[in-house]
């Protein structure tokens, strides 16, 4: 029998929402359950309303429920914002002794949280933990995993011990005087998933790729990219340098690859704005970068804290002139560390800026993925060169080729002389004004892009083929329409899902054969302005009639795409 069920926690910032959020989804993961857990937080230090949520299931599962089956409520705020969704049957913890002006009803269960922290864990500071225990005696989960979690957590310390007493307090009490109100969610055969965000997905994919050097300044969400591979430097022999901002970020990348290291920098959009000269530099100068933009709502400084998708039409044209780039949008947890895999060896083989574009979402949603299979991580460093094949003295960094890619030597590493310039440059890589040698150059740098569109894959189906409606999205709304498909064709809708993580080049004839004889399209994403939809049209001549468009910082769910489909479907 299929398991599918949510919790929410929910409170002020320095509550611990994120804490216990984090140990119920490591928690059900540990006891085999597939996990999906999001987090919504706002951009302050202490006070306003952050929630954590985690879906389980005995199926995989990519999106966050609307419903809530059990809600754990830190203060009344909680309870006021999120008592309208709760599922038939939910439960709402919360402490009915320090939270007042709350009306009964058949969803709320009061726990004394703060006293059973005082009396059996010591202080207050255990609350949430209470709260996790009784949230977990509501569903006779096995608390026994909660110790192991605990202790991989803390270690076996007192903090540990602690936090155990607490758990055990709130389990306990709910036991004892709530007998029947009871769900049971056994654990299921344990497996070795792992549970990660985004960006940690994503930092392994660079470790994994060989990225030995990253340069960044903090930026919400991709600061959590620095903070991994910081963490992860020593062990690994990779470099992360703190910049002291965006422009010094990006150039140190950029020196990196020059030197024939494989490095990236991650930012946000504002951040990106800081760096498009870079992303300048590596272009005219050939030079392997990856960079990712983590989006979130602008303009300026907008919602740092929150989610968008709109920052395509500026990557794809961020920089003047004309010059190859490649834009990549991981579409899942997994996809992030297989995409930035992808996105090193692009950048290198050629010779071009790569720009991975994730989002808020994404990078710090939860989910359960299989371990990845290293044998499976191709390394592709291009077109090097090498001086047995031709004379030292007669190399040229950006000689003029069929392909458009030249042979890369590295600096200091052998006797070829290694020239470049940010001006426009000859063959040998001085500086030129002259006109044919400038449009060579600039014919040689577009035509790489020739082979990498071939290279390139195709958009990611699901569903029927020649179904009548198709949806189509990109990035981190997969998992949200995949679910939304599912849902629509039980209700017997002929509907399917065409879904992008590569952006660019952009699959053109893909889109044309998927969509052309659709009866109705619907472009889902994350922005006011349909900046997908406007790119089919560009690059395809369809004009997409159906948009289904969120801006409000908050991710996509399935029911919210199956009510819009719906209501356009008559």
């Amino acid at each position: 029998m299929r398991v599918d069920f949510s919790f929410m926690v929910g409170g002020e910032a320095g509550q611990g929402v994120q804490s216990v959020g984090f140990l119920l989804a490591r928690m059900f993961s540990r006891g085999g359950y597939h996990v999906f857990a999001d987090q919504d937080y706002e951009s302050r230090v202490r006070g306003g309303h952050n929630f954590f949520r985690i879906r389980i299931s005995t199926a995989e599962v990519g999106a966050i429920a609307e419903d809530i089956d059990i809600l754990v409520a830190l203060n009344k705020e909680t309870i006021d914002l999120h008592r309208p969704k709760m599922a038939q049957g939910g439960i709402i913890v919360y402490d009915g002794d320090q939270t007042q002006g709350v009306t009964g009803d058949s969803h709320l269960l009061r726990v004394p949280l703060e006293r059973l922290a005082e009396e059996r864990a010591g202080g207050k500071l255990m609350i949430n933990t209470v709260a996790l225990g009784a949230a977990l005696s509501l569903v006779n989960y096995d608390l026994g995993i909660l110790e192991k979690v605990l202790e991989d957590r803390f270690g076996k310390g007192q903090v540990a011990k602690q936090n155990v007493a607490a758990a055990q307090a709130g389990y306990d009490y709910v036991q004892s005087e709530h007998k029947g109100d009871f769900h049971t969610l056994e654990s299921c055969t344990p497996t070795d998933r792992m549970l990660l965000t985004g960006n940690e997905a994503l930092s392994l994919g660079a470790i994994a790729a060989g990225c030995k050097f990253m340069a960044a300044y903090p930026m919400t969400p991709a600061s959590s990219i620095m903070e991994y591979l910081a963490a992860k430097s020593e062990d690994l022999d990779l470099v992360m340098v703190h910049a002291e901002d965006e422009i010094a970020a990006i150039n140190m990348a950029v020196g990196a690859g020059y030197a024939g290291v494989r490095a990236m920098t991650a930012t946000s959009g504002s951040g990106l704005c800081l760096m498009v000269e870079g992303i300048g530099l590596a272009a005219i100068t050939e030079t392997p970068v990856v960079i990712v933009d983590g989006q979130r709502p602008g303009p300026a400084v907008g919602l740092p804290t929150r989610t968008e998708q709109a920052d395509l039409q500026f990557v794809l044209h961020a920089h003047h002139g004309d010059f190859a780039r490649v834009v990549l949008a991981p579409a899942t947890v997994e996809d992030a560390f297989w995409t930035t895999v992808k996105a090193f060896n692009w950048a290198e083989k050629y010779q071009l800026p790569v720009i991975i574009l994730t989002d808020q979402h994404l990078a710090s949603s939860y989910a359960t993925v299989d371990q990845f299979d290293l044998a499976k991580v191709a390394i592709d460093r291009g077109l090097l060169y090498s001086e047995n094949d031709a004379d030292p003295q007669e190399y040229m960094r950006h000689r003029v080729t069929k392909s458009g890619i030249s042979p890369r030597a590295f600096p200091g590493l052998g006797e070829a002389l290694v020239i470049t310039d940010c001006d426009e440059h000859d063959e040998s890589g001085h500086l030129t004004e002259d006109a044919e040698l400038r449009t060579a150059q600039v014919r040689k740098r577009l035509r790489k892009f020739h082979p990498l569109k071939e290279e390139a894959g195709t958009p990611r189906g699901y569903g029927p083929q020649g179904a009548q409606i198709t949806l189509v999205g990109w990035g981190s709304t997969c998992g949200a329409i995949r679910e939304a498909v599912d849902i629509l064709r039980r209700d017997e809708l002929d509907v399917n899902m065409l879904h992008l993580n590569e952006l660019w080049p952009f699959p053109t004839q893909a889109l044309v054969d998927a969509i052309g004889k659709t009866r109705s399209t619907y472009v889902i994403e994350s922005n006011a302005t349909g900046q997908l939809a406007r790119l089919i049209k560009t690059e395809t001549g369809h004009d997409v009639g159906g948009r289904i468009l969120k801006y409000d910082g908050r991710p996509f769910t399935p029911a919210h795409i199956v009510e819009a489909v719906r209501k356009e479907e008559g």
